[in-house]
């Protein structure tokens, strides 16, 4: 089970010594080597402080861990969720922030942000219902919209049958589970819904924050999880890794093609693989990596982004030093943990990004 813990954001200053620099003919005279280790242990005191998304908490917590470890340098991450994230980082209280809503061009210039994806991960919809097992569940789009809607109440609805003819559907009340903060994974499952659903578009339609015709919320992804864990009956979504360390059971979804498809690393790398980046536009894509095409593409497929404040050059060289070593060291962590990592050619793309944009 995912423990979520809380870890306090330090704001202390990062105190840069430029060695050599502004002194007199003695300091002029040190040795590489002098100034290399005077850099090394300043560095090895560095904090990084980000707030944001849960739906890479998971991942960037882990590779905080290691990145200590290998480096001296301390990354806090708190899971505040997407909402708490932008509004973070806008304000200047974090070093970065982390968000699985995509952040367009015109709202980085207004916020006077940088943003890059760090991380491929997937929402799934997660159930509780004794008897039944992972995957063994299939969700059309009309069924999960009118879950969602609160049109079904007991899980032996003729709607659900239909495509589950040798699944024993208990008469068992459906309990709703959806986030009650500001959330990137509510964004991207919101914005799926609208597109597989009118009913939902017109009604409902999409945001960090909407108005649920029905359910209990619950904060974070952790939040989600533990409801539906602990909930006969219930359905909820979440990120994929917490499906996965919690053992929870997972439905069939359809593809943008219409067929059923099993949440797997083959269908969220096969969805992946249709993703349009372009550097130019800060990565920004208008549905994340929603509805990709394809007959093995994962319908609900989304990046995690970062955002960068565009003033704060000498802290964001040390946060892009961050990601740029789990980019090189970090893949096999992602992987056990149920994400995507971003594929190479867009790591170099990113690294472009970087050094032509964040960083000239």
């Amino acid at each position: 089970m995912v423990k979520r813990k809380a870890i306090v954001a330090l704001t202390l200053p990062l105190t840069v010594l430029f060695a050599g620099c502004f002194g007199g003919s003695k300091e002029k005279s040190d040795s590489n080597t002098k100034e290399t280790t005077v850099e090394s242990r300043e560095q090895s005191k560095a904090v990084i402080n980000g707030a944001g998304a849960t739906f890479p908490y998971p991942v960037y917590v882990n590779w905080a861990k290691d990145y200590e470890k290998a480096t001296g340098v301390k990354v806090n991450y708190q899971g505040i969720g997407s909402g708490g994230g932008i509004k973070q980082v806008t304000e200047r209280t974090v070093d970065f922030g982390g968000s699985d809503k995509m952040l367009s061009p015109q709202e980085l210039d207004k916020r006077k942000l940088y943003q890059f994806p760090a991380i491929i991960g997937s929402i799934v919809v997660v159930y509780n219902l004794p008897g039944v097992g992972d995957t063994e569940l299939k969700l059309s789009n009309r069924a999960v919209c009118d879950l969602f809607m609160g049109k079904i109440k007991y899980w032996d609805n003729e709607e659900i049958k239909k495509d589950n003819p040798n699944v024993k559907l208990p008469h068992q009340r459906v309990t709703v589970v959806h986030r009650s903060e500001g959330s990137g994974t509510t964004w991207n499952f919101s914005y799926w819904l609208s597109n597989i659903c009118p009913e939902w578009k017109d009604k409902v339609g999409y945001g960090k924050v909407v108005n649920w015709p029905t359910g209990i919320g619950a904060k974070g992804n952790a939040g989600v999880t533990n409801y539906v864990k602990q909930t006969p009956g219930a359905i909820g979504y979440v990120e994929y890794a917490y499906k996965l360390q919690n053992k929870l059971s997972a439905a069939q979804l359809q593809t943008k093609e219409g067929n059923f498809v099993k949440p797997t690393e083959e269908a969220f790398k096969a969805a992946a693989s249709h993703a349009n980046w372009n550097m130019k536009s800060h990565f920004y894509l208008e549905g994340n990596l929603l509805l990709q095409p394809g007959k093995d593409s994962w319908p609900l497929t989304a990046a995690s982004v970062i955002l960068l404040p565009k003033e704060k050059k000498e802290k964001n060289k040390l946060v892009i030093d961050f990601f740029d070593w789990t980019f090189t060291n970090g893949d096999n962590t992602a992987i056990k943990l149920g994400y995507v990592p971003l594929p190479e050619n867009v790591k170099t793309e990113i690294r472009n990004y970087w050094k032509e944009v964040v960083l000239k």
